[in-house]
């Protein structure tokens, strides 16, 4: 079997063939596409840290905006539901929420008034430390934001008002966007007793 030899060396300063000269460049193509892959990632990848500010200011703004008008009731409960948002279940004091590929826990105590901080105290009573534990305050409303990061780029982020809160699990580079939206839905809560 006869090789044709190619014009590339190897380290050995041996002539590669053909066949030499075709896997060479097929590894040095993965290669360039590994890396490229791992520099896209690494790039598009944002931290809590730097998402931290953009996060805070987007829950005050919205904490701060006029509520939005109800159109979802679930018992006594009245809150505004975005579209493509749906109801998956529903009990007195929770309505879990589905929207995207993301589930939402709606906690409402009908016992306690928009101004209360109770909820907001027990809710952080659960975590040992929070990355994020913001409070809002506007005329005779109480706001919250927490989120605790958890591992593979995940965070539990929880926004309130008053007695009512909700939970869910995010990704990191989606957590304004998500704010945005879960203080839309937790600020237009109404309960009637």
């Amino acid at each position: 079997m006869s090789s044709k030899y190619f014009g590339r060396y190897d380290r050995n300063r041996t002539l590669l063939t053909e066949k030499e000269e075709s896997n060479l460049d097929f590894f040095k193509t993965i290669m360039v596409f590994l890396l490229s892959i791992f520099i896209l990632t690494a790039c598009n990848s944002s931290s809590l840290k730097e998402e931290s500010t953009a996060i805070m200011k987007t829950v005050d703004t919205t904490f701060h905006e006029k509520e939005k008008k109800t159109n979802e009731k679930s018992g006594k409960v009245e809150f505004f539901l975005p579209k493509g948002y749906e109801v998956k279940e529903e009990s007195p004091t929770n309505i879990i929420l589905k929207g995207g590929s993301n589930t939402y826990i709606l906690f409402i105590n009908p016992q306690e008034e928009p101004s209360s901080d109770v909820v907001y105290k027990a809710t952080i009573d659960q975590y040992k430390n929070l990355d994020i534990n913001k409070t809002y305050k506007q005329d005779h409303k109480f706001g919250f934001l927490t989120i605790k990061q958890l591992d593979n780029d995940k965070n539990e982020m929880t926004i309130g008002v008053g007695g009512a809160k909700i939970t869910t699990q995010v990704k990191t580079s989606k957590l304004v966007e998500e704010s945005k939206v879960m203080m839309q839905m937790v600020n237009s809560v109404n309960y009637n007793q």
